[in-house]
Protein backbone atom coordinates (compact mmCIF):
# COMPACT_ATOMS: atom_id res chain seq x y z
CA UNK A 1 0.00 0.00 0.00
CA UNK A 2 1.33 3.43 -0.97
CA UNK A 3 2.32 5.92 1.70
CA UNK A 4 0.64 9.31 1.23
CA UNK A 5 2.95 12.21 2.02
CA UNK A 6 2.39 15.82 3.03
CA UNK A 7 4.49 18.73 1.76
CA UNK A 8 8.02 18.61 3.20
CA UNK A 9 7.88 14.98 4.30
CA UNK A 10 10.74 12.62 3.44
CA UNK A 11 10.68 8.85 3.16
CA UNK A 12 13.18 6.03 2.55
CA UNK A 13 12.69 4.28 -0.77
CA UNK A 14 15.42 1.61 -0.75
CA UNK A 15 15.89 0.96 2.99
CA UNK A 16 14.26 -2.37 3.74
CA UNK A 17 13.69 -2.94 0.00
CA UNK A 18 16.96 -4.56 -1.04
CA UNK A 19 15.68 -5.58 -4.47
CA UNK A 20 14.28 -2.17 -5.44
CA UNK A 21 16.24 -0.87 -8.42
CA UNK A 22 13.85 0.36 -11.11
CA UNK A 23 11.22 3.02 -10.43
CA UNK A 24 8.40 4.57 -12.41
CA UNK A 25 7.74 8.17 -11.37
CA UNK A 26 4.25 9.22 -12.44
CA UNK A 27 3.17 12.85 -12.62
CA UNK A 28 -0.43 13.90 -13.12
CA UNK A 29 -2.60 17.01 -13.33
CA UNK A 30 -5.96 18.13 -14.71
CA UNK A 31 -6.95 21.46 -16.26
CA UNK A 32 -9.70 23.19 -14.28
CA UNK A 33 -12.86 22.99 -16.36
CA UNK A 34 -14.20 26.38 -17.46
CA UNK A 35 -17.90 26.98 -18.01
CA UNK A 36 -19.24 26.90 -21.57
CA UNK A 37 -21.57 29.24 -23.43
CA UNK A 38 -21.63 33.04 -23.19
CA UNK A 39 -20.37 33.22 -19.60
CA UNK A 40 -17.63 30.71 -20.38
CA UNK A 41 -16.46 32.98 -23.19
CA UNK A 42 -16.36 35.96 -20.86
CA UNK A 43 -14.47 34.01 -18.21
CA UNK A 44 -11.91 32.61 -20.59
CA UNK A 45 -13.55 29.27 -21.40
CA UNK A 46 -12.42 27.53 -24.59
CA UNK A 47 -8.89 28.97 -24.37
CA UNK A 48 -5.74 27.17 -25.46
CA UNK A 49 -5.07 23.76 -23.95
CA UNK A 50 -2.69 23.84 -21.00
CA UNK A 51 0.40 21.85 -21.97
CA UNK A 52 2.37 20.90 -18.86
CA UNK A 53 5.79 19.35 -19.35
CA UNK A 54 7.60 17.13 -16.86
CA UNK A 55 11.39 17.36 -16.76
CA UNK A 56 14.18 15.92 -14.63
CA UNK A 57 17.42 17.51 -13.39
CA UNK A 58 20.27 15.22 -12.36
CA UNK A 59 22.35 17.17 -9.84
CA UNK A 60 25.78 16.50 -8.36
CA UNK A 61 26.74 16.72 -4.68
CA UNK A 62 26.98 20.51 -4.94
CA UNK A 63 23.43 20.67 -6.32
CA UNK A 64 24.67 21.59 -9.80
CA UNK A 65 23.82 20.41 -13.30
CA UNK A 66 27.20 19.13 -14.47
CA UNK A 67 26.28 18.38 -18.09
CA UNK A 68 23.52 19.54 -20.43
CA UNK A 69 22.64 15.86 -20.99
CA UNK A 70 21.71 15.66 -17.28
CA UNK A 71 18.56 17.63 -18.12
CA UNK A 72 15.89 15.19 -19.28
CA UNK A 73 12.81 16.65 -20.96
CA UNK A 74 10.73 16.25 -24.15
CA UNK A 75 13.73 17.36 -26.25
CA UNK A 76 16.20 14.96 -24.55
CA UNK A 77 14.29 11.92 -23.34
CA UNK A 78 17.17 9.92 -21.87
CA UNK A 79 20.17 10.72 -19.70
CA UNK A 80 23.59 9.95 -21.20
CA UNK A 81 24.08 7.16 -18.62
CA UNK A 82 20.71 5.61 -19.49
CA UNK A 83 19.52 5.74 -15.88
CA UNK A 84 16.62 8.16 -16.47
CA UNK A 85 14.13 7.91 -19.34
CA UNK A 86 11.19 10.22 -20.08
CA UNK A 87 8.43 8.16 -21.71
CA UNK A 88 6.91 11.02 -23.73
CA UNK A 89 4.99 14.27 -23.76
CA UNK A 90 1.27 14.60 -23.00
CA UNK A 91 0.02 17.80 -24.66
CA UNK A 92 -3.29 18.31 -22.85
CA UNK A 93 -3.41 16.68 -19.40
CA UNK A 94 -6.72 15.07 -20.37
CA UNK A 95 -7.66 11.58 -19.19
CA UNK A 96 -7.19 9.57 -16.03
CA UNK A 97 -3.93 8.26 -14.60
CA UNK A 98 -0.42 9.65 -14.99
CA UNK A 99 -0.01 12.36 -17.60
CA UNK A 100 3.72 11.79 -17.93
CA UNK A 101 6.06 9.14 -16.60
CA UNK A 102 9.78 8.92 -15.95
CA UNK A 103 11.64 5.62 -15.52
CA UNK A 104 14.55 5.71 -13.06
CA UNK A 105 17.08 2.86 -12.86
CA UNK A 106 18.79 3.43 -9.51
CA UNK A 107 21.60 0.95 -10.25
CA UNK A 108 22.69 2.91 -13.33
CA UNK A 109 22.83 6.36 -11.75
CA UNK A 110 26.47 7.54 -11.78
CA UNK A 111 28.11 7.97 -8.36
CA UNK A 112 28.52 11.75 -8.86
CA UNK A 113 24.73 12.23 -9.16
CA UNK A 114 23.23 12.84 -5.73
CA UNK A 115 19.80 14.27 -6.47
CA UNK A 116 17.07 13.70 -9.08
CA UNK A 117 14.76 16.72 -9.19
CA UNK A 118 11.35 16.54 -10.88
CA UNK A 119 9.91 19.71 -12.43
CA UNK A 120 6.63 20.46 -14.19
CA UNK A 121 6.31 23.69 -16.17
CA UNK A 122 3.67 25.12 -18.52
CA UNK A 123 4.73 25.25 -22.15
CA UNK A 124 4.41 28.76 -23.68
CA UNK A 125 2.87 30.00 -20.42
CA UNK A 126 3.61 33.67 -21.17
CA UNK A 127 2.06 33.84 -24.65
CA UNK A 128 -0.91 31.72 -23.54
CA UNK A 129 -1.32 33.64 -20.24
CA UNK A 130 -1.49 30.41 -18.23
CA UNK A 131 -0.38 29.50 -14.72
CA UNK A 132 -0.84 26.68 -12.21
CA UNK A 133 -3.95 28.33 -10.80
CA UNK A 134 -5.60 26.78 -13.89
CA UNK A 135 -4.48 23.27 -12.88
CA UNK A 136 -5.96 20.95 -10.25
CA UNK A 137 -5.34 17.43 -8.89
CA UNK A 138 -1.56 17.63 -9.39
CA UNK A 139 0.42 14.76 -7.89
CA UNK A 140 3.65 12.80 -8.03
CA UNK A 141 3.83 9.09 -7.25
CA UNK A 142 6.56 6.47 -7.25
CA UNK A 143 6.07 2.85 -8.24
CA UNK A 144 8.26 -0.24 -8.11
CA UNK A 145 8.65 -1.00 -11.82
CA UNK A 146 9.10 -4.74 -11.20
CA UNK A 147 5.49 -5.19 -10.03
CA UNK A 148 3.88 -1.74 -10.61
CA UNK A 149 3.07 -1.42 -6.89
CA UNK A 150 2.75 2.18 -5.73
CA UNK A 151 5.24 3.03 -2.97
CA UNK A 152 4.67 6.76 -2.42
CA UNK A 153 1.95 9.24 -3.40
CA UNK A 154 2.01 13.00 -2.85
CA UNK A 155 -0.92 15.25 -3.80
CA UNK A 156 0.01 18.91 -4.31
CA UNK A 157 -2.76 20.81 -2.54
CA UNK A 158 -1.32 24.36 -2.24
CA UNK A 159 -2.67 27.28 -4.26
CA UNK A 160 -0.19 27.78 -7.11
CA UNK A 161 -1.98 30.71 -8.81
CA UNK A 162 0.45 32.99 -10.64
CA UNK A 163 3.19 30.34 -10.64
CA UNK A 164 4.40 28.73 -13.86
CA UNK A 165 6.76 25.97 -12.67
CA UNK A 166 6.29 23.32 -9.97
CA UNK A 167 8.82 21.21 -8.12
CA UNK A 168 6.65 18.30 -6.91
CA UNK A 169 9.43 16.16 -5.47
CA UNK A 170 12.98 14.83 -5.60
CA UNK A 171 14.85 11.56 -5.04
CA UNK A 172 18.20 11.88 -3.29
CA UNK A 173 21.04 9.83 -1.80
CA UNK A 174 21.36 9.63 1.97
CA UNK A 175 23.78 7.31 3.80
CA UNK A 176 23.96 4.91 0.88
CA UNK A 177 20.18 4.73 0.44
CA UNK A 178 17.72 6.59 -1.80
CA UNK A 179 15.03 8.77 -0.24
CA UNK A 180 12.12 10.82 -1.58
CA UNK A 181 11.30 14.38 -0.54
CA UNK A 182 7.80 15.82 -1.17
CA UNK A 183 8.87 19.36 -2.17
CA UNK A 184 5.67 20.98 -3.49
CA UNK A 185 7.25 24.37 -4.29
CA UNK A 186 6.27 26.66 -7.17
CA UNK A 187 8.23 29.35 -9.03
CA UNK A 188 7.63 31.90 -11.79
CA UNK A 189 10.18 30.36 -14.18
CA UNK A 190 8.69 30.33 -17.66
CA UNK A 191 10.71 27.58 -19.41
CA UNK A 192 12.77 24.53 -18.50
CA UNK A 193 15.94 26.19 -19.86
CA UNK A 194 15.39 29.10 -17.47
CA UNK A 195 15.09 26.61 -14.59
CA UNK A 196 18.19 24.67 -15.68
CA UNK A 197 20.22 27.89 -15.85
CA UNK A 198 19.87 28.28 -12.07
CA UNK A 199 21.67 24.98 -11.51
CA UNK A 200 24.69 25.63 -13.76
Amino acid sequence: MAISLQKGQKIDLTKGRAGLSSLVVGLGWDPIKKGGGFLGGLLGGGGAQIDCDASVLLLNEQGKLQDSKDLIYFGNKQSACGSVTHTGDNLTGEGDGDDEQVIVDLNRIPSHIHKIVFVVNIYQCVSRKQDFGMIQNAYIRIMDRSNNSELVHYNLTDNYSGLTALFPGEIYRHNGEWKFNAVGQGTTDTAIKEIAQKYI
